[in-house]
């Protein structure tokens, strides 16, 4: 990929942490998009660019960024919602390397949206300050108890309101949101508990590691049809990830009353025109069903609330918080990229620093 430096130089008024402590490098690696992308994204749409360090201003810190979050969520942004030639967003975890912020001391560990960088500069409002909790790997908040993690449990416990006994279908079940709605739908108090993968081994391993009690090839067959076979009796609760086939699917295994839980289309990202709308979607109509689509982002109030459900059960090993790790910034592309096609099992995120 090509390299960009840049002429932005830091505020006048800034003092520069490089300097000031001659610990820190004088500058930073940032990826910007330069293109948008017609269908699937790739490497040339994106350029590693070089950046000055930003100056230490009143009221903010530097953080040194450990670990990036890259999710299904930011190839929509591609089309738009990212400007070009412009720093890019995401779930970040990083260390306070130099702070003039009482609130925000060296050394605390910081949950803040700045990615795809190397380092940030933030105030107290942009960031928050991680909780130390022994026997829980901070990368988990990038993961089980981050965005993908918290969109599993307000699927299943605010959009579809899972009552213990009831049966649940979760598609793109290998991935980060699917591998913990999984499991939460378990300690929820599912009966039964089914997904859709990609690869044979990702569905086996569903069932032998992650407690799934069926999973299914969706490129085996039609998806209605395996789910069919799956789920003979239908499910309560869907939590929807993918769209397209698999919502059609999902509306036709509901049973009465049933609740569908949409958190992503990530079949239809890279459509050159949006897909006809699911052909039985009458169909919930005939059977009372709901189908509710929802931003993560309104139930920030949830987090708390997850992270005390869920602490015990990582720390005892009842849960598992699969990831799959890229090593180092330059490769935050590949992981990208990766995710889209669906190499990852469990959340995808790239460790940048010790």
């Amino acid at each position: 990929m090509s390299v960009q430096p840049t002429t932005a130089a830091p505020s006048p008024s800034a003092t520069t942490p490089a300097s000031a402590s001659g610990r820190l490098p004088g500058k930073l690696s940032a990826v910007h998009q330069i293109r948008r992308p017609r269908g699937a994204p790739v490497p040339g749409d994106f350029a590693f660019v070089t950046e000055p360090m930003p100056g230490l201003l009143r009221g903010t810190a530097l953080v040194e960024n450990t670990w990036l979050s890259v999710d299904p969520y930011m190839r929509e942004n591609m089309d738009g919602d990212w400007e070009l030639h412009a720093p890019l967003e995401g779930r970040t975890l990083g260390r306070v390397v130099a702070s003039a912020e009482p609130a925000l001391p060296e050394g605390a560990l910081v949950l803040h949206r700045q990615g795809w960088r190397t380092h940030a500069a933030v105030t107290a409002a942009e960031v928050r300050v991680l909780p130390d909790l022994p026997g829980v790997a901070q990368e988990s908040f990038l993961g089980i108890l981050g965005g993908t993690g918290l969109t599993a449990y307000v699927a299943l416990t605010r959009i579809a309101a899972l009552r213990p006994g009831e049966d649940v279908f979760v598609s793109a079940a290998a991935g980060g949101v699917g591998s913990a709605a999984g499991q939460l739908a378990r300690l929820l108090g599912a009966r039964r508990v089914v997904g859709s993968a990609g690869t044979r081994a990702k569905a086996d391993w569903l069932v032998a590691e992650l407690g799934f009690d069926a999973a299914f090839v969706h490129r085996d067959g039609p998806v209605d049809e395996q789910l069919a076979a799956a789920a003979p009796d239908g499910v309560d609760v869907v939590v929807e990830n993918v769209g397209g086939d698999h919502l059609e699917a999902a509306i036709g295994a509901l049973r009465e009353r049933g609740r569908i839980a949409w958190a992503g289309a990530v079949s239809q990202y890279n459509a050159a025109s949006p897909p006809a709308a699911p052909r039985n979607l009458f169909d919930l109509v005939d059977k009372s069903g709901r189908l509710e689509g929802f931003l993560v982002s309104r139930h920030r109030d949830a987090q708390a609330e997850l992270e005390e459900f869920l602490t015990p059960h990582l720390r005892q090993g009842t849960v598992r918080d699969p990831l799959t790790v890229t090593e180092g910034f330059d490769h935050v592309v590949d992981a990208f990229l990766g995710m889209l096609r669906g190499a990852n099992t469990g959340k995808a995120v790239v460790r940048i620093a010790s």
